[in-house]
């Protein structure tokens, strides 16, 4: 069987006849939700978009011709521009350049075509049966069969034949698909394997290795940010017995992609591909400092549904970020990862961490199996996304 026809046969499916958002979602019936851009632009505003983006592209050149220069030349105005959001028409290029993708495309070329169509993979029904559960509501992933569909088929199926010791887990759909929404079949799947492999920043491939030994690593570092930071909360969660696998196992695994306002995980994915892993923890931190308040009064039941469900003010981008990047963690984030390599090894702990020894190691003793239950179930996201 031809592998690139997999999904041949097309199905020729009805348009929607609901209306859609700026980035192709469709709007729920009566949604006063924002899409995150005013609607109504005044003259002023669009001419300052236009100055913005005419920037941007004396900053890239044709191309991209003049981008490492620049960045060389200028990084804390790159650093600082990255962090107010990427202007949507150069979003897809400028990705490509900040994660090194474009390098390994051009590097490469035939290797994608190549894996799609002659390669085989044992993965592939496992891919067809979760194609229709990635980003269901946008009109690009809806049809059957759909050219949606057929590119993110080809995305993963290549990239599980590429890395056949990663494979294909099912988190790895919504990245994929958020990519095809700002660049081509083999330019998305080049920047899939320049974020796995590590081209600029740390691998991510350990996010979806067998046992998920990121997600455990990145969950471990998490909890003890929390109890640092927000002793008060840190404490609450102990007390409900709630630990980071029940609510925040997708943020690593998706990179917010997954059940959050798109037009915040945009900004978070600028900032993400220029910064590296350090802005999930970011941003994950801003949330639970933004929710702070209210989190600490919740029981449990509550709580969990909470984290799981965050208030719309609390996912504005231009209220988040700033929030998000006050939380200085990158030297804090290295001595914890020292700390989960060396068990013991680590003698400098806080003092909130020390105050909680003893209710935690109270209330893991009670917990342990559901935390190995849920790290389990986070490579099976099956729900739909908001």
């Amino acid at each position: 069987m031809d592998k690139k026809k997999a999904f041949d046969d097309t199905e020729p499916g009805p348009a929607p006849s609901r209306a859609v958002d700026r980035f192709g979602f469709i709007k729920p019936e009566q949604s006063n939700s924002p899409d995150g851009i005013p609607k109504g632009k005044s003259i002023h505003e669009r001419e300052r978009e236009e100055r913005r983006i005419r920037k941007w592209r004396k900053m890239i050149g044709v191309g991209g011709s003049d981008w490492k220069h620049y960045v060389r030349r200028n990084p804390h105005v790159v650093k600082r521009r990255i962090r107010k959001g990427i202007p949507d028409c150069l979003r897809g290029l400028v990705w490509q350049l900040i994660s090194g993708s474009r390098d390994l495309l051009l590097m490469n070329p035939g290797v994608y075509e190549t894996l799609v169509i002659y390669e085989t993979s044992a993965s592939e029904l496992e891919i067809i049966r979760d194609i229709s559960r990635t980003f269901p509501s946008h009109i690009f992933f809806q049809q059957r069969h759909g050219p949606g569909q057929r590119s993110l088929y080809n995305i993963l199926k290549a990239y599980s034949v590429y890395d056949r010791d990663v494979g294909y887990v099912q988190g790895m759909g919504f990245i994929a698909g958020l990519l095809l929404l700002y660049m081509s079949e083999e330019d998305a799947f080049w920047l899939l394997v320049a974020l796995l492999k590590g081209a600029v920043h740390a691998p991510m491939e350990g996010l979806y290795q067998a046992g998920l030994p990121l997600v455990q690593q990145y969950l471990s570092q998490f909890e003890k940010l929390v109890i640092e930071l927000m002793p008060k909360l840190g404490q609450h969660f102990v007390e409900e017995m709630i630990n980071p696998s029940m609510y925040a196992s997708q943020w690593f695994i998706t990179v917010f992609t997954y059940s959050f306002p798109f037009h915040l995980t945009l900004r978070v994915w600028d900032v993400f591909l220029y910064e590296g892993i350090k802005v999930v923890f970011q941003v994950g931190l801003a949330l639970l400092r933004f929710c702070h308040d209210d989190l600490v009064k919740l029981p449990f039941e509550k709580l969990l549904h909470s984290l799981r469900n965050f208030p719309e003010e609390a996912t504005d981008p231009d209220v988040l970020l700033p929030l998000a990047f006050s939380f200085k963690v990158s030297t804090r984030l290295e001595e914890l990862h020292k700390e989960y390599q060396n068990p013991g090894a680590g003698t400098s702990e806080t003092s909130s961490s020390k105050r909680l020894q003893p209710l935690i190691a109270k209330t893991m003793s009670r917990v342990g199996s559901r935390v190995v239950s849920n790290l389990t179930a986070v490579s099976n996201l099956t729900a739909d996304r908001k």
